[in-house]
């Protein structure tokens, strides 16, 4: 499904719900696919299962997977509202780092370019 940097210092919950997010936000995992079990996952990647299952019970609370007793769990579809309330929030951090880089000296141009290109490549900002 996709692969862990150990030299990644976000936990390895953390990077796990980083690339489901990417895969949704994407469309390589349209609404209500089912995604991987925790069982299968954790033995696939060789993790423990606590693991996964954090992951998955922070993106259900964020709104990108819904769980269906005994099925598994599964893409959400989108919900305008569940999404306008991650867009306010996720915009109030844009404005929070933008304010750090300013601060620190990054130049705006510098700033704009890599929006520019994170939306014109659907991905990292890197």
């Amino acid at each position: 499904m996709f692969s862990l940097s150990y030299n990644d210092h976000r936990p390895i919950y953390e990077q796990i719900k980083e690339k489901v997010k990417q895969l949704i936000i994407s469309g390589a995992m349209p609404a209500d696919t089912q995604l991987p079990s925790v069982r299968d996952l954790a033995q696939q990647m060789a993790i423990n299962p606590n693991t996964i299952q954090r992951a998955y019970k922070e993106l259900e609370a964020e709104g990108y997977i819904y769980s269906v007793r005994a099925k598994g769990s599964f893409v959400a579809p989108v919900q305008k509202s569940a999404l306008q309330d991650r867009c306010t929030e996720l915009l109030a951090g844009l404005v929070k780092t933008l304010r750090e880089l300013a601060f620190a000296g990054v130049p705006k141009a510098e700033v704009l370019a890599r929006v520019e290109h994170a939306y014109s490549e659907g991905g990292s900002v890197s």
